[in-house]
C-alpha cells in the first residue's frame, strides 16, 4: 500500500499540460497545491505543416503515391513529455521531493518512463495511466488518493 504522505509530489500530465503538485496535507486528507505549471501550445498538424505532402512517381508502374507527412502535433507531445522528464530530474536533483506519483495519459506515461533519470525513477511510488489535466484539484485529490490506496 502506498500513501500520499505530506510532501509527496504528484505530476498530472498530458501532451500539452503538466501540473507539478505537492501534498501539503496527509494521506487521509490530501491537500494538493500547484508548485509549477507548464503548458505547451500545440496546434493541430494542419496548422504546423509548412508544405503539402510529397509525391513519388513509380518507375515500374503508372501512378504516384503520397508520402505520409510528419504528425507535428504528436511529435510536439513527445517533445513536451521529454521536457517534463527533464524538469522532474532537475527538481529531484535539487532534493525538492522524495516521493512522486505520476498521473499521465497512457501515451505520455510511456514516454516519461523511457525518459526518467535514475534519480527520478527511484522516487516514483505510483503511476496512474489517466488524463486528469482538466479536472479541478479537489477531484484530482480524491481520484489520486483512491487510486493509490
Amino acid at each position: 500500500m502506498t500513501d500520499l504522505k505530506t510532501g509527496t509530489w504528484v505530476l498530472i500530465a498530458d501532451g500539452e499540460k503538466a501540473m507539478f503538485l505537492q501534498n501539503d496535507g496527509d494521506a487521509e486528507a490530501p491537500d494538493l497545491n500547484v508548485r509549477r505549471l507548464e503548458e505547451n501550445e500545440n496546434p493541430p498538424t494542419r496548422e504546423q505543416a509548412a508544405n503539402r505532402r510529397g509525391r513519388v512517381f513509380q518507375s515500374a508502374n503508372v501512378g504516384q503515391s503520397a508520402y505520409d507527412d510528419t504528425d507535428w502535433h504528436e511529435f510536439e507531445k513527445e517533445r513536451f513529455a521529454k521536457d517534463v522528464a527533464d524538469i522532474l530530474y532537475e527538481h529531484a536533483h535539487k532534493g525538492m521531493f522524495d516521493k512522486l506519483v505520476v498521473v499521465a495519459s497512457p501515451q505520455v506515461l510511456g514516454i516519461l518512463r523511457d525518459e526518467y533519470h535514475k534519480e527520478v525513477q527511484d522516487r516514483v511510488i505510483a503511476e496512474i495511466p489517466k488524463t486528469l489535466t482538466n479536472h479541478p484539484l479537489n477531484e484530482i485529490e480524491r481520484m489520486v488518493a483512491e487510486a493509490i490506496a
